[in-house]
């Protein structure tokens, strides 16, 4: 997740460490994070249960430069009082700490006193952050709190002017399913002067995680199909100029947002997070008809996929396991009005008002009110709840953050003419083999 508060930021920068109370001991409960975002909604908790008489240490360590992980490993390994009894990891390493070389220090959710068959059945948790959560042995030990299935996030009046509708149910349908729908679509979007992203990255995510196949197999390395498909997807975005070419996470690529990149852009792939953290800022307007603000809405993806989300984790050797319990199972099972859950999607945590997100539990989206007037009134939930059954979980591996961008570089260079596509895939497995010492074929 791209969401690092300013004072995360600088403090990674200056490669600090925030902590909060001094010593842990019984009453102490110790808790890693690398945003506020986790330990911000544990001191909800205790502020809303006034019997929970411990006392909160907390350590945040921005994901800034890798700092995060190596921290976490070292005082994991340590144990001890000053142990982390709460932890957290994103998407681009969970599987690490679920299924990976740390998996070893994840409490199963049952010896926290969880029912997790009952739980997540009730709560309506969405199989791809189960699968993700589970241990070897079968065990659950992490959940997150929000959904992370993605849609596609278009422009109502680019839709209008286009097809003459802007009803999502209509637009999943000009899109999708499948690639040659949606680039059927670029090309009637182009007819009329606009692109349907704003570069290849706005798809990648879509590609990587509808593959069938994660990126290492036994040791090996693997080019599931759909994966390698990104080269050929990659460059009929960029000869029949779909798109304004730009880099996801850069300044065009916000611009593209607002309307102020060559062309007026149609959409984007992403959850819910996307739209409330990164195109909203970007819009040029915080009310209806400043720049873009309220002109957009969401529908199903062509393919169904999943993008970030953080995992909840305990420390086995916990010897609050109760009180860690309770806290857990409120951030990612509680399906009740007093829970994160609802809290969250209805945008209440800290007061109403506040930004309403898609939340991991099915149930409570159903119970909630997910309209924005961001996205013209629509109740986003109608789409992110299907959206969040559509993803796929089990393509994952410890290694993707760093194989994800060898491989996006190198289809970059191909796309510029810098290569050709059997070098960028030559050069590829290259640079997995030398810097990773998985082996290739």
């Amino acid at each position: 997740m791209k969401r690092l508060t300013a004072a995360l930021i600088c403090s990674a920068m200056a490669a600090t460490m925030l902590t909060s109370v001094a010593h842990a001991d019984d009453k102490t409960i110790n808790i890693w994070a690398f945003t506020d975002e986790v330990p911000g909604m544990i001191e909800k908790y205790k502020e809303a249960h006034p019997d929970f008489d411990y006392e909160l240490n907390t350590t945040i360590i921005a994901t800034t430069d890798g700092a995060y992980q190596p921290a976490l490993d070292q005082a994991l390994m340590a144990g001890g009082d000053e142990a982390p009894d709460i932890y957290c990891a994103e998407a681009a390493f969970v599987l690490k700490y679920t299924q990976g070389e740390a998996a070893q220090y994840a409490a199963p959710y049952e010896d926290l006193g969880i029912d997790v068959a009952a739980e997540t059945e009730a709560a309506d948790i969405a199989q791809y952050t189960i699968d993700i959560g589970t241990n070897p042995d079968g065990k659950l030990v992490g959940l997150g709190y929000q959904a992370t299935g993605g849609a596609f996030i278009y422009r109502r009046s680019i839709a209008q002017d286009v097809w003459g509708t802007d009803d999502p149910a209509e637009i999943k349908d000009k899109i999708g399913p499948g690639w040659d729908q949606f680039f059927a679509a670029a090309e009637e979007l182009k007819a009329k002067g606009y692109g349907i992203v704003s570069g290849d990255g706005d798809i990648w995510h879509a590609v990587e995680n509808s593959s069938d196949h994660g990126w290492v197999e036994d040791g090996k390395l693997v080019i599931d199909p759909k994966r390698e498909e990104f080269l050929d997807l990659s460059m009929k975005l960029k000869e029949n100029d779909y798109h304004n070419d730009t880099q996801d996470w850069q300044d065009a690529w916000f611009a593209d947002m607002k309307d102020e990149g060559p062309k007026k852009i149609f959409g984007f792939f992403g959850p819910a997070w996307l739209i409330n953290y990164t195109i909203a800022p970007n819009c040029g307007g915080e009310a209806v008809g400043e720049g873009t603000y309220g002109d957009w809405a969401v529908c199903e993806p062509p393919v169904g996929f999943f993008w970030g989300g953080t995992w909840v984790l305990a420390n086995k050797d916990t010897t609050k396991a109760e009180a860690v319990g309770d806290i857990i199972r409120w951030i990612t099972l509680d399906c009740t009005e007093d829970g994160l859950q609802y809290k969250w999607a209805n945008g209440t945590l800290n007061g109403e008002g506040g930004t309403k997100d898609a939340v991991a539990s099915g149930t409570v989206m159903a119970n909630s009110d997910g309209s924005l007037d961001f996205l013209g009134g629509q109740n986003m939930f109608d789409i992110f709840v299907p959206a969040n059954q559509f993803a796929n979980g089990k393509n994952l591996t410890p290694y993707d953050e760093t194989i994800n961008q060898y491989w996006r570089d190198q289809v970059r260079m191909y796309t510029a003419g810098e290569k050709d596509r059997d070098a960028a895939i030559a050069d590829f497995k290259q640079a997995v083999s030398d810097n990773l010492g998985l082996e290739v074929e």
